[in-house]
């Protein structure tokens, strides 16, 4: 496979929308920071999107850099009102995971925004195991997300013995 940063493509900024799963949180003075790498060096690194059936590109990874653009005129002005987007082209639940992974290697995500995740692939069929490896978490840390989240369901592919008496 030939990584998608070779096939980076101009997208104008209306055609892109976030995801409603990314669970990254970026601070205000974090924010201020990255519109002024923006501002400095430009565009360093491509938006990683998923193009819909409808010609739209859904954000994998990359959602604060387009939320610069759409909030700083001299960003959208200087760049045309293109993003730099490579695209992959996987399912749902991969996307999910590609999130994620982006996300930890940069060391922030929103705890409550992971119970989320972690309960969407959960109910999407995705297996302990799928979820420990696609994500990079350990058994405990996804018992932990399941424990917080409350939801039963996400302990439905478990076994349990019964309880005898003494």
């Amino acid at each position: 496979m030939k990584s998608p940063v070779y096939n980076v493509k101009a997208v104008p900024v209306e055609k892109i929308q976030a995801n409603s799963y990314n669970p990254n949180n970026v601070a205000p003075p974090e924010m201020k920071l990255l519109y002024e790498s923006i501002k400095e060096d430009g565009y360093t690194m491509p938006i990683v999107c998923y193009e819909l059936p409808d010609g739209k590109y859904e954000i994998v990874d990359g959602y604060h850099r387009y939320t610069v653009m759409l909030t700083h005129k001299d960003i959208y002005e200087r760049e045309g009102g293109k993003l730099p987007v490579v695209v992959i082209d996987k399912d749902i639940s991969n996307r999910m995971a590609s999130t994620i992974r982006h996300n930890r290697a940069r060391g922030s995500h929103s705890i409550e925004l992971m119970m989320n995740i972690v309960g969407e692939l959960k109910k999407a069929g995705m297996s302990d195991a799928w979820i420990m490896k696609e994500i990079g978490m350990d058994a405990d840390e996804l018992l932990r997300y399941k424990q917080l989240s409350g939801l039963a369901a996400m302990f439905e592919d478990r076994e349990y013995s019964e309880c005898k008496e003494l």
